[in-house]
């Protein structure tokens, strides 16, 4: 218990994987989507993924080279929730957190999500849950 709330909030203490899980309530995204939106390296995007994963916080779906990420359920559940919950209060006024959701509903500037699996119906999407609750 004690390691796996070492984990959480270690994993929570980034700015960067605090957008991530933001822009992840709306929904699973593709790497290539959280890289258009951040403006950060592809391998930069993939080792903050994996420390969310690594917490609990996140889980990966598979489809051959692409992989999409998604909140795992127990986000929304217990002592986790409830810290999320908490994590989501602080930064629902947040300038750079209002931002990355204008990013992801717009299409990216440069072609980077060209290739990705998810219809672009979905990609650039039109969600206003964006900037409410985690879960």
């Amino acid at each position: 218990m004690l390691k796996q709330l070492e984990r959480t909030l270690k994993a929570t203490s980034d700015r960067t994987r605090l957008r991530i899980l933001k822009m992840l309530q709306a929904g699973p995204l593709c790497v290539c989507e959280v890289v258009a939106v951040l403006g950060l390296s592809q391998s930069t995007v993939s080792k903050h993924l994996s420390i969310l994963a690594n917490a609990g916080l996140i889980e990966d779906d598979r489809r051959g080279r692409w992989t999409l990420y998604a909140l795992t359920a127990s986000c929304g559940r217990g002592s986790l929730g409830r810290l999320l919950s908490v994590i989501n209060d602080g930064l629902k006024d947040d300038v750079m957190i209002r931002a990355d959701a204008v990013r992801l509903k717009s299409p990216p500037v440069r072609s980077l999500t060209r290739d990705c699996p998810v219809p672009l119906n979905r990609r650039f999407r039109t969600n206003q849950g964006v900037a409410n609750g985690f879960c």
